[in-house]
């Protein structure tokens, strides 16, 4: 059951390219938004579409492989851990961050695009 905590699966396209980062320390970080959207009926009957955005964190080599072929509107599969965040800004007001730490990464098209990468 450990290998069950903390872990999130989501489907979803990338609202954004890949913002890329190259650490002091030689690690390299990839940041990017993922829409997730669900469909369901509300109480009238009627379909509605609701989409939600997460933050998604990629290190080292799943870094470079979001980098090398991510694109915004790409639709990919990821899994990963949550992470809370706080920070406070210029104003003093504390603000509150969530995060989706992918370990796996997998490319959602058909036949010879297909790449899957995973984070060692």
């Amino acid at each position: 059951m450990n290998s069950l905590r903390n872990r999130v699966y989501l489907i979803g396209n990338l609202g954004q390219n890949p913002e890329m980062k190259n650490l002091e320390n030689g690690k390299k970080l990839a940041r990017f938004t993922l829409a997730t959207t669900e469909e369901f009926k509300n109480s009238d009957g009627q379909k509605v579409k609701e989409t939600t955005w997460h933050n998604i964190v990629a290190w080292n080599g799943t870094a470079d492989l979001a980098g090398k072929y991510l694109r915004k509107g790409r639709q990919v599969a990821v899994e990963g851990r949550l992470v809370y965040k706080s920070y406070e800004d210029k104003n003093g007001v504390t603000k509150y961050v969530t995060e989706v730490v992918i370990n796996e990464l997998l490319f959602l098209q058909s036949g010879k695009e297909q790449v899957q990468g995973k984070d060692e």
